[in-house]
């Protein structure tokens, strides 16, 4: 029997983290799933998922709080997560950088019951004029009877407010 645990993590970064985490998995007979890790303003920091022995569940969760470079925080959850339903989309924008922009966007998805599956977002000076640009590029995914056009539509209405240029498109 085993146990599924999601890790969060964050530490100061520096070379060995991976490592050290890996061998502290792999000492409990942990099976490394998945993950997204990145340095972020000099720390370490990610997620991952991973299988154990039922009975090496408890030593591991253990052994990662007593890591002296990094704070985890372990979740046991089910094996098999449940399905939902849904239409998968992609989404991006880009646009100048400026306060608010992720919480505009998110209301409107979340006025459509639309779920953020994965964001990823980062900053950059824009080539010519130097001012900070803001991208952001998401999976999402909307419940069957989402009407793809309102949402279209809503998002369009924010983009002239912030500025920004958001594509919406079925993902494949």
């Amino acid at each position: 029997m085993h146990t599924t645990l999601v890790l969060t993590l964050i530490g100061d970064d520096r070379p060995g983290l991976v490592e050290t985490l890996s061998r502290t998995i792999g000492a409990h007979q942990g099976n490394w799933l998945e993950s997204s890790m990145a340095h972020l303003a000099g720390k370490f920091a990610g997620i991952l998922r991973v299988s154990v022995p039922t009975d090496q569940a408890q030593p591991l969760q253990q052994a990662l709080a007593d890591l002296p470079t990094l704070k985890v925080i372990a979740e046991t959850v089910a094996d098999t997560p449940p399905s939902r339903p849904g239409q998968q989309l992609r989404f991006t924008l880009v646009g100048q950088d400026r306060l608010g922009i992720v919480r505009e966007v998110a209301a409107v998805l979340a006025g459509h019951g639309v779920n953020v599956e994965e964001l990823t977002t980062r900053t950059e000076s824009a080539p010519m004029s130097g001012e900070t640009l803001f991208h952001a590029s998401a999976v999402l995914l909307a419940t069957p009877s989402l009407d793809p056009a309102a949402l279209q539509q809503d998002l369009e209405r924010i983009s002239h407010d912030l500025m920004v240029d958001i594509h919406l498109e079925a993902a494949d």
